[in-house]
């Protein structure tokens, strides 16, 4: 009996773990269900680009301009030991536009948003006005998961792109500013380094980041328990699976990119 109780309880662990994965993909399919089947709530959906896309750009471009910046130091140093320092435009490109930005922008999203919709859509389910929608023949998944995820679908690709410019232009700052590099030679050298397919690998990971970020506070939020606790569990959870399964995910897509 000894021997079977750690047995016992990794068995447990490994079916709740399986059954969270299941519950968290048959919420995503009952999103996306509702996401492409009337009636739709426009006011929701234009509150959740703003909330989502215009008032995330501030941290987004400051996040982004710094990494770029040290980016361009930190591949400067490193290339000096080799006298290999003119690799910088083209490694500031690569690193902003292929890694750093779709992760760090989805990273920032996952902070910011993510915890916001959990927090806010946990304190409805506490203070039963998601059991108003449900009296008034609301669906709650399509008034409030549906809007929220459909707007960061659509959004945080933008983000990324425009934190990918950022990036570089913090890294071309510094090398035309501290670092010695020719401006005009410093741009010919990122454009002509960039490849189609960096750009769009960049832009899917933003897609995909955003969804999984804004499905990740819904989830938990929906689910979350009663009381300030539950409030509290839900907005730190939904921020943890967010951060976690947008690396995973950033994994898998790096790997079916670039393998091509």
């Amino acid at each position: 009996m000894i021997l079977l109780s750690p047995l016992g309880a990794l068995g447990r662990t490994s079916l709740g773990f399986l059954a969270s994965i299941g519950r968290v993909a048959l919420f995503a399919l009952a999103t996306l269900r509702h996401m492409v089947s009337p009636p739709f709530y426009g006011r929701e959906f234009a509150v959740a680009l703003l909330n989502i896309g215009w008032l995330s750009l501030p941290v987004v471009g400051l996040t982004a301009i710094f990494t770029g910046a040290a980016l361009a130091l930190q591949i400067y140093a490193g290339g000096a030991r080799f006298n290999a320092e003119a690799v910088v435009p083209q490694i500031v490109a690569i690193g902003m536009v292929r890694e750093l930005g779709p992760v760090l922008v989805g990273l920032m999203i996952a902070a910011r948003v993510t915890s916001s919709i959990a927090a806010e859509i946990a304190t409805m389910k506490v203070t039963e006005q998601i059991d108003a929608l449900v009296t008034l023949s609301t669906n709650p998944m399509k008034y409030l998961t549906a809007p929220r995820v459909l707007a960061a679908l659509l959004v945080v690709p933008c983000l990324v792109g425009v934190g990918d410019i950022i990036g570089i232009f913090g890294g071309y700052a510094v090398a035309t500013g501290s670092l010695g590099f020719n401006a005009a030679a410093y741009i010919k050298n990122t454009v002509d380094f960039l490849e189609p397919l960096d750009i769009i690998s960049s832009l899917v990971k933003g897609c995909v980041f955003g969804g999984i970020a804004a499905l990740m506070g819904c989830y938990y939020g929906m689910n979350s328990g009663r009381g300030a606790q539950g409030v509290g569990r839900a907005t730190k959870g939904s921020v943890e699976a967010a951060a976690v399964l947008i690396l995973a995910a950033n994994f898998l897509l790096t790997g079916i990119f670039f393998s091509l």
